[in-house]
């Protein structure tokens, strides 16, 4: 099952509940159609609002010491973080990804490298809602990816990225690609890396990217979320995969990626698991994980660091 399917499916049972809530509210406690509505909305909303909680506490538990400069001090900014994760979350699991598939979009006479996008476990092409628009404002060409089978395995991805890069480069003259990938998908970047060099890639630029595992994953269902595992009782805390996914890189490999990531993440756990020895790592405070493809601080960096590669040389033929 595809994840706009799952997510459907999921939205389809939430809608049934929010209407048995409501009609139990009228016919058993003669509330009104207006109330018996907003009950059974609320409640749905509800439920949302304690899961999104429940990952920042859970998070918290495993959190990694917060420096100075990034802690998230007073009760407005921290309600200003969690409704700012809170509504990322539903308006991508509610409305952006529920409804789209892959696409891919060429500006001609464009000099920039393309873009190929790789979204993170549980997701799928429409998590980039936020980010297309800039690139198409750059005129950047992009492409998008729908990672599947949902709960396979990371390295089954790689033919999938190999043959988006193909086709993008081959679309648009290029010779090297930068990959934006978040959460999983910078783990999926490096796999395909590893499986296929790194002739064709410009920059790899992650967004709360586990890079050494998250204690959160112990949760996930399926062979990707076990192969992101972490613990805090084990040395090394690393899965297996995890640990012959570094072993399999050099140095010239992790130059090439960028890191960004926040040290409120409240799916990844302990946060600095985003730091890659050898990579460029970029730490920002006081944004969620799914809020990070929609922060514009974050889409700030992220449009920089391809300015940058830009800058390089990094062009069309």
């Amino acid at each position: 099952m595809s994840a706009r399917r799952l997510l459907q499916l999921i939205l389809l049972v939430q809608a049934l509940a929010a209407l048995g809530i409501g009609l139990a509210a009228v016919q058993i406690f003669g509330a009104s159609r207006w109330q018996g509505l907003a009950a059974g909305l609320g409640s749905v909303v509800l439920v949302r609002l304690c899961i999104n909680a429940n990952n920042f506490l859970m998070s918290a538990r495993f959190a990694s010491p917060t420096p100075e400069e990034y802690r998230v001090r007073g009760l407005g900014a921290r309600l200003r973080l969690f409704w700012e994760e809170f509504s990322a979350s539903m308006l991508q699991s509610s409305w952006t990804m529920p409804r789209a598939s892959a696409c891919t979009r060429i500006h001609s006479g464009s000099t920039a490298p393309p873009v190929l996008l790789l979204h993170g476990y549980g997701c799928n092409s429409g998590y980039w809602s936020q980010l297309l628009p800039r690139l198409d404002a750059a005129g950047i060409s992009h492409a998008t990816v729908d990672l599947e089978p949902l709960m396979g395995d990371i390295d089954g991805y790689a033919p999938l990225v190999k043959r988006a890069v193909d086709s993008l480069l081959a679309a648009t003259g290029a010779s090297r690609v930068v990959i934006v990938a978040h959460s999983m998908g910078g783990l999926v970047a490096r796999a395909w890396m590893r499986a296929c060099g790194t002739g064709k890639v410009a920059r790899v630029i992650t967004l709360g990217t586990p890079h050494h595992g998250t204690c959160l994953a112990a949760f996930g269902l399926g062979l990707n979320a076990a192969q992101m595992r972490r613990t805090l009782r084990d040395e090394p805390p690393e899965c297996a995969w995890l640990r012959r996914l570094a072993q399999g890189e050099d140095a010239a490999a992790r130059a090439l990626v960028t890191s960004i990531f926040s040290h409120q993440d409240n799916i990844i756990a302990p946060q600095t698991s985003s730091e890659l020895p050898g990579a460029r790592n970029l730490a920002v405070g006081g944004v969620g994980h799914v809020a990070l493809g929609r922060n514009r601080r974050v889409l700030d960096i992220v449009m920089e660091e391809l300015a940058a590669v830009h800058g390089q040389g990094e062009a069309v033929h």
